[in-house]
């Protein structure tokens, strides 16, 4: 399975006044029109704002429906300098600086600078 990566869909609502986007989703849109063979490299899936985010909660859990989220398999484990969150047998990064580092150790892009 190809990491999935999910991001919220930009243009959103959260009560009254102009509509909203995710600057932690946007950091990865950044990432992927710089490097956009990662495009073919993780399957990638917009999710609405409005929770439940039932996709993401199918994998894993509603209690950790937030997005971005990256979602993988065991196989990936051993290239990350630290430990994912695991749910089942799926492993899953949300915080945005580790799922950029995952994004550079497995598919060897330059790595984030915060």
């Amino acid at each position: 399975m190809n990491p999935l990566l999910f991001l919220l869909k930009p243009g959103f609502y959260d009560g009254p006044g102009d509509p909203y986007y995710c600057p932690y989703c946007m950091m990865f849109e950044g990432v992927l029109k710089v490097y956009p063979r990662l495009t073919h490299q993780l399957e990638l899936r917009y999710v609405d704002f409005k929770k439940p985010r039932q996709e993401i909660i199918d994998l894993i859990g509603e209690e950790n429906q937030s997005c971005p989220v990256i979602v993988f398999d065991q196989s990936y484990a051993s290239l990350l300098p630290f430990k994912a969150n695991r749910y089942g047998d799926r492993l899953f990064l949300n915080e945005p600086e580790e799922i950029g580092l995952f994004l550079s150790r497995v598919f060897q892009i330059p790595r984030p600078h915060f």
